[in-house]
């Protein structure tokens, strides 16, 4: 497993690097000492887990996270505990504090999962799940399980159950990283979730009307209806 250590100290990082020398599943193939470094390396090393620091100057850990494309596993190694809360809700692995303890990041490491075969691909082709933020809050989501993403500006709005989060994105961007096969633009303002389609029907001028589970509904362009029609004809 390939990781990649983010601390803006020079001694921490080496320390941490000492720490992990003992697991020999686990390889460091990098280090960076700033968000901007980091998401670098991170799209040219393709490290499957990040021991990540949080508070680093030009930017946090959580500001990271919301840069990335593909987000492996965290690790948070931090000398302050007042962001414990914040970094489960983004479904870390473990949160661990300096001086870090040789058993307490063991144990951390029994948290990862065990690996089997040959090494790990490189990032998936298809985007697959994004770092939102809402006020306060921050979290992953999987993309497989947002029905509706909906345009604002150079944003997008994850239509979500109970949740409607701003994610740092355009439409265009989505559409074209997201998978083809599961995912249909109905509009310049909608892009769709298909496996989250619970019945279509047929609106005014011929246009197509999707209506997805939860009970939204989205009108189609001409256009894309016409699409949706070819797409989905034997």
């Amino acid at each position: 497993m390939k990781a990649l250590i983010v601390d803006d100290e020079r001694l921490a990082r080496a320390e941490l690097k000492r720490l992990l020398a003992p697991f020999p599943g686990l390889q460091v193939v990098g280090e960076a000492a700033n968000a901007d470094e980091a998401a670098r390396q991170v799209e040219a090393l393709t490290p499957d887990l990040l021991f990540l620091d949080i508070e680093m100057p030009g930017g946090s850990g959580f500001d990271l996270l919301g840069r990335l494309e593909h987000v492996p596993r965290v690790i948070f190694t931090t000398a302050y505990d007042q962001h414990a809360v914040r970094a489960f809700e983004v479904n870390a692995l473990d949160y661990l504090l300096k001086p870090i303890d040789p058993a307490r990041l063991a144990r951390a490491l029994e948290r990862l999962p065990p690996e089997s075969g040959p090494p790990a691909p490189a990032p998936r082709k298809h985007l697959e799940r994004v770092f939102v933020r809402d006020g306060e809050h921050c979290w992953f989501v999987e993309l497989a399980d947002v029905p509706l993403f909906e345009s604002e500006g150079n944003y997008a709005r994850l239509h979500l159950p109970g949740k409607q989060p701003l994610l740092a994105r355009s439409l265009n961007y989505l559409e074209e990283h997201l998978d083809p096969e599961h995912f249909f633009r109905a509009s310049r303002q909608h892009l769709v979730n298909l496996s989250k389609v619970e019945a279509v029907e047929l609106g005014p001028g011929g246009r197509l009307v999707l209506r997805l589970q939860g009970g939204r509904e989205v009108e189609m362009s001409r256009r894309q209806s016409q699409k949706f029609r070819e797409r989905m004809s034997p």
